[in-house]
């Protein structure tokens, strides 16, 4: 029953949730001789000539329904296309242990860098051709089967696979990199002994269990039409533009290949300013020029320290750094998006800063990712904690209670507020469906073009998924047991921890596969754990990985499979290739992090390090400040009764209320379309992340995505369909080559420049209390 309620859900959310953009293509398509573009089909033959016709099946009723998919996405197969080639094992691990050798490594620095699998995906296309050139062509049996290094030209089915295989060094190593980050908070900030075995199978077993989760849900994220993954997209244009060739009748002006190659080779020669010659191009704060002397001001205007009203970036890197790529989000997204943030940073948080000086916050900076005592200095918490790493709780009264900047602790109750808003509006948008539709929803499940050619392919068996998945929570189970001091969390935290993932994956899941964000619960998890084993920040730190981070995985896997669902790479070879790459993964991932722990000094320890080091770990300093906060300190401390924040709680029924509103008048007015495209869990992500993300993060990305989605996709509809996601790609790979070529080449041999141009930020009083009496070095005395 519960497997049909789901499936309803996710088969109705294209109702509420459909792109904006496809609003304005409704006047478009009958009119517009770019929406006859024929997707070419993905075959061996001779790519000068004209692709064949798309089969019969995919007549215009089979089509996908989203607009962007069916212009994007081939409807044609070539099953006789080789996949699981010696050229795509060979390709796909190297590019996986170069990726995640990278990203685990730049993670830890000032300016983290993920390099995503475009890099890679660009990079092995000349290797996979020479290969396909040199290797030799002869056979090799083995009783009934039959070997060859090379089967003939290097194909799009393998390439995919090979990118598949790399993405898992994105999704582990790159990003927020969840499980290493918690590792890194036990043993350099909190100096904890922990074995690598112990370590090792926290890695792998938070992998593997978004691996069993994504397997056990691929039926309502993967296999409908309503269910689009819009970042997918991008890689599925670029895919088509590396590998097939525009049909001269149709070629007006650049190709999509010339026109990825031109963009890209200008995205490499241009982060050579932002990523090292010219750095403040990053994030420019001309506010704070205007007023060199004013606290308030800079705290309006810098990019780093405030609010960045003015401040603007041109750097693909700082725009993209948090919400990915704009280019790829729906623009009812975006909109959703701009107007959370714009009522969170300029209306909310400068009333509560200085109209209000809601809990205490002129003592503190306006944003901030520190922890303060009650006089406004940083919070010392080696002051408060045991040998045992658990609360000093008589040394903790004596020193000071737990202090946050205005913008940190507000953005921590807009997460109260997101969680139950997601809750809510699955509800009321798809509860009626869902009741109705139950019994009966995965048995008239209308196949599309797509969903049709995959049934040429063997499954992959339920069973196959459930091993992992119980082996992973076996594993775990082991841990606490085996290793029960050094992790904190009993067995039953860990069956918690499971049944939260298990239970927030299918909606959250809904909403990323259909607006490409994705609401995160990371607050909810330590919240909770926090209120049950108060005082123990590592327990606290590996419930979120087994209860929120796990569901991050499996999204990841989910977007994965419908990348090969686009594709149409055999479900059995995806499940070899996502199985392989997250095992090689998780060991490299944590090899290079356990090297770099006990090799370079000081790693992450602010105070310690040279002032020019770049290994001062900010994301992974927000995962330490967040185990203080909900696992050390506890949330009874800080929003119980008697809590400086206690009134955030309020947050969790007002999330719950908000999309009750939307829900009715989209019911007393059915015929404005547009109601429905207000999505308060949306809305409300247009706060999360920060900090570690700035508000100029998030405002350049609103304002790259609107032009991009709402301006160029309405006036100019062609252009848009053809480049928009090869653009997207070719600003990733230019940014993601020059970033590593510089550090190897320049940063990394200490050739750093020193100027103006070179300076992050030049706004010092950015940081600043503006209470009277409040003493901080550096800071002009306010009376």
């Amino acid at each position: 029953m519960f497997p049909s309620l789901i499936y309803t859900l996710l088969a109705a959310a294209h109702v509420t949730t459909s792109p904006y953009p496809l609003l304005f293509f409704s006047s478009f398509l009958s009119s517009s001789p770019l929406f006859s573009f024929t997707p070419m089909a993905v075959s061996s033959q001779d790519p000068t000539k004209e692709p064949p016709p798309p089969p019969s099946s995919s007549s215009s009723d089979e089509r996908c329904p989203v607009e962007e998919v069916a212009l994007v996405v081939p409807e044609t197969d070539d099953p006789s296309l080789p996949v699981m080639t010696f050229r795509a094992w060979f390709l796909g691990l190297t590019s996986c242990t170069i990726l995640i050798f990278l990203n685990t490594f730049f993670i830890f620095r000032t300016q983290p860098l993920t390099i995503s699998a475009i890099l890679m995906q660009i990079g092995v296309l000349p290797v996979g051709k020479f290969m396909a050139a040199t290797l030799p062509t002869r056979k090799f049996g083995f009783y009934k089967w039959s070997f060859t290094l090379n089967p003939g030209p290097f194909n799009i089915k393998e390439h995919v696979v090979i990118t598949v295989m790399a993405n898992c060094g994105v999704s582990i190593g790159g990003g927020d990199a969840y499980s290493i980050g918690a590792i890194t908070v036990m043993k350099a900030y909190y100096k904890q002994s922990l074995s690598f075995l112990c370590a090792l199978l926290i890695v792998l077993t938070t992998q593997i269990l978004g691996y069993g989760w994504a397997g056990m849900l691929r039926k309502f994220l993967v296999d409908p039409v309503e269910m689009w993954w819009p970042s997918n997209l991008a890689q599925v244009s670029l895919f088509r533009a590396l590998h097939e060739k525009d049909s001269k009748a149709k070629s007006k002006g650049l190709t999509r290949m010339q026109f990825f190659l031109v963009f890209m080779a200008a995205s490499f020669a241009y982060y050579a300013l932002p990523g090292y010659l010219f750095p403040i191009l990053t994030f420019f704060s001309w506010v704070c020029w205007a007023w060199p002397r004013s606290i308030t001001a800079q705290q309006i205007g810098s990019a780093y320290h405030g609010l960045g009203l003015g401040a603007f970036t041109l750097d693909w890197a700082g725009i993209s750094a948090y919400h990915g790529s704009p280019l790829v989000t729906p623009w009812f997204s975006i909109l959703n998006v701009m107007i959370g943030f714009v009522m969170f940073i300029y209306i909310i948080i400068p009333l509560c800063y200085w109209k209000f000086n809601t809990f205490d916050a002129r003592k503190y900076p306006i944003f901030s990712s520190q922890l303060f005592t009650s006089a406004g200095t940083k919070y010392d918490t080696t002051r408060v904690l045991t040998p045992n790493y658990e609360l000093d709780v008589s040394a903790y009264e004596k020193y000071s209670k737990l202090y946050l900047s205005p913008l940190f602790a507000l953005s921590i109750g807009s997460g109260f507020a997101r969680f139950t808003a997601t809750l809510s509006h699955v509800a009321l948008f798809h509860g009626s469906d869902i009741w109705k539709q139950s019994r009966s929803a995965v048995k008239n499940v209308k196949l599309d073009v797509h969903a049709k050619l995959m049934k040429s392919y063997k499954q992959v068996p339920q069973w196959w998924f459930l091993i992992l998945l119980v082996g992973s929570i076996a594993l775990s189970l082991m841990m606490s047991f085996v290793w029960k001091k050094d992790v904190q969390l009993p067995w039953w935290g860990m069956i918690f921890a499971f049944a939260l993932a298990w239970i927030v994956t299918l909606p959250i899941g809904v909403i990323q596969a259909t607006t490409n964000q994705q609401p995160g619960y990371d607050i909810i998890a330590q919240f909770i754990i926090g209120y049950v084993l108060p005082g123990k920040p590592i327990a606290n730190l590996l419930f979120k990985i087994y209860g929120r981070i796990s569901t991050i995985h499996a999204l990841s896997f989910l977007a994965d499979l419908k990348l090969g669902h686009y594709m149409k790479i055999p479900p059995r070879s995806m499940y070899v290739a996502q199985l392989v790459g997250t095992l090689v993964s998780g060991v490299v991932n944590l090899a290079v992090t356990w090297w770099m722990l006990g090799n370079i000094n000081n790693l992450c320890d602010v105070e310690a390090l040279h002032p020019d080091s770049p290994w001062t770990c900010p994301k992974f300093r927000v995962t330490f400040d967040a185990s203080v906060i909900w696992g050390l300190i506890g949330p009874e401390r800080l929003f119980g009764p008697g809590g400086l924040y206690r009134n955030l709680v309020w947050l969790f029924l007002i999330g719950a209320i908000l999309p009750v509103p939307v829900w009715v008048l989209s019911k007393i007015f059915p015929e404005k379309k547009w109601i429905p495209l207000i999505n308060i869990p949306v809305i409300s992500y247009g706060f999360a992340g920060m900090p570690p993300a700035t508000p100029t993060n998030i405002a350049s990305w609103i304002i790259t995505g609107t032009i991009f989605n709402y301006f160029v996709f309405k006036y100019r509809k062609g252009w848009w369909q053809k480049y928009n996601y090869v653009l997207s790609a070719a600003l990733d790979a230019g940014t993601a080559f020059m970033g590593v070529l510089l550090f190897f080449a320049l940063q990394n041999e200490g050739k750093n420049l020193k100027w103006w141009g070179t300076e992050l930020d030049h706004c010092p009083l950015a940081t600043c209390p503006t209470a009277p009496g409040v003493s901080v070095t550096g800071c002009p005395p306010i009376k």
